[in-house]
């Protein structure tokens, strides 16, 4: 089942049950998604503007950038549900025998490190999509400027909700130097994203 292919109601209904995934790390994709769909619209209602035309080539440029964001941050959405499936399964394997105790925590350690890898690629796109929001601020439509502020507000909880994710996962690994690779790169990307994040939604709030 690929999430992106539920209605809303059927993904939210979904993330509400008792079902263990899709969980946060999903729905911090689909933030990023969403705030990333917003910068695109944003954009779209740039381009044929007379009023803009200094700013076409950028505002075209840049659509067609948040477009692919935006389709990166859907498939992981789902990679991120498919990577806690896989610990899952990992989890459930037998452990009778000591030989089978090592597979199974084997199983578990690689399945971590793929619940890890697929939220911090998340915040990777959060980083990339809120430079190219900021970079048409002030150059896009400004009716349309309180949409380039909720797609901030969409990036900022992406990454952060993302960094959640990473932080839980590698709380778990057994390879420390992976795990201290991990949290120094998180924390250099959020201390990237939310100044900029606020930025842009300080920057909306004062054209209102």
């Amino acid at each position: 089942m690929k999430l992106a292919e539920l209605k809303t109601s059927e993904f939210v209904d979904l993330l509400a049950s008792d079902a263990p995934a899709p969980g946060g790390g999903s729905a911090a994709a689909l933030e990023g998604a969403l705030g990333a769909a917003l910068t695109a619209m944003v954009c779209g209602l740039t381009v044929g503007k007379k009023k803009y035309a200094d700013y076409q080539e950028l505002a075209e440029s840049a659509q067609k950038k948040a477009l692919d964001l935006k389709a990166r941050f859907v498939d992981v959405m789902d990679r991120d549900t498919e990577a806690f499936n896989v610990v899952s399964a990992a989890f459930g394997m037998p452990k009778a025998t000591d030989e089978e105790k090592a597979a199974r925590s084997a199983a578990i350690q690689e399945g971590l490190k793929g619940c890890t890898k697929t939220p911090f690629e998340m915040m990777e796109l959060a980083v990339e999509t809120l430079e190219l929001t900021a970079s048409i601020l002030g150059k896009s439509n400004d009716s349309a400027a309180s949409d380039l502020g909720v797609a901030a507000l969409s990036l900022r909880a992406a990454i952060q909700g993302a960094w959640l994710n990473v932080l839980i996962n590698i709380g778990s690994l057994k390879d420390t130097a992976l795990a201290e690779d991990y949290r120094k790169k998180g924390e250099a990307l959020l201390a990237q994203a939310l100044p900029l994040a606020d930025q842009i939604y300080d920057a909306v709030v004062k054209t209102m």
